[in-house]
């Protein structure tokens, strides 16, 4: 019984990590679904109970595991607000898609105040999040975590049934919304929120490991032929 309850606590940390491999796979699968890169370039993979594509561009991977990378050491410091995958026209420069991944944090949860009062601390060490989840087990298993992930994904590779067809060659970017007070690499700078104007928008399904709680909203250019 108590190896059982090892195996299904969600610590920070844990959390976190659920969060970026998330992110991480949704990115994939809208970057195929939507036809931003060649069908060919994506693997299949088991994952979540799914088979999930994922790519295998050296260049793009190089660049997503660089972006995930930091939104983890974010996620720690409960820096992340939301995250959004901007899809654009190449040839019209305009912003056709907003897919939007809203991050809260349960500040209500038994394992999170001492983890929450730290981030306002000048120059915390990311690392020290997790030392503060590990006393308290959390109620949800990754299995339940998973199962609603996979509804995500799910309601991701459907998109092509209710989102516009894309007319024109697309490139992507990811934005990163964050607390004022966030460390933020020299890398990285301010963009434009790349709005859309004459949008509809389509609310998708939300997962939450008992710590953090993720929304999911796509946001698309409205096309006067096209009727729902």
């Amino acid at each position: 019984m108590s190896s059982t309850d090892t195996e299904t606590v969600i610590t920070l940390k844990g959390s976190v990590d659920i969060v970026t491999e998330f992110f991480f796979t949704a990115i994939n699968s809208i970057l195929y679904q939507r036809g931003i890169y060649e069908p060919a370039s994506f693997r299949r993979v088991d994952k979540y109970g799914l088979t999930v594509l994922l790519s295998t561009d050296e260049g793009l991977l190089s660049y997503l595991n660089n972006v995930m990378k930091q939104m983890n050491s974010w996620l720690l410091d409960g820096s992340v607000q939301k995250l959004v995958v901007v899809v654009t026209g190449i040839d019209s420069g305009e912003t056709l898609e907003r897919w939007q991944f809203h991050v809260d944090v349960d500040k209500e949860n038994d394992d999170l105040p001492a983890a929450v009062d730290e981030n306002d601390v000048p120059n915390r060490q990311p690392q020290q999040s997790s030392s503060s989840t590990t006393t308290k087990k959390n109620k949800k298993t990754v299995k339940e975590i998973h199962d609603e992930i996979q509804a995500i994904i799910r309601q991701i590779t459907a998109s092509i049934t209710f989102l516009p067809l894309l007319n024109e060659p697309c490139s992507f970017d990811l934005l990163v919304y964050t607390k004022a007070d966030a460390v933020v690499p020299q890398k990285w700078h301010d963009s434009d929120p790349r709005y859309i104007m004459n949008s509809s928008e389509v609310k998708l399904r939300s997962f939450t490991t008992s710590i953090h709680k993720v929304d999911t909203m796509v946001t698309y250019k409205e096309v006067d032929e096209w009727e729902l």
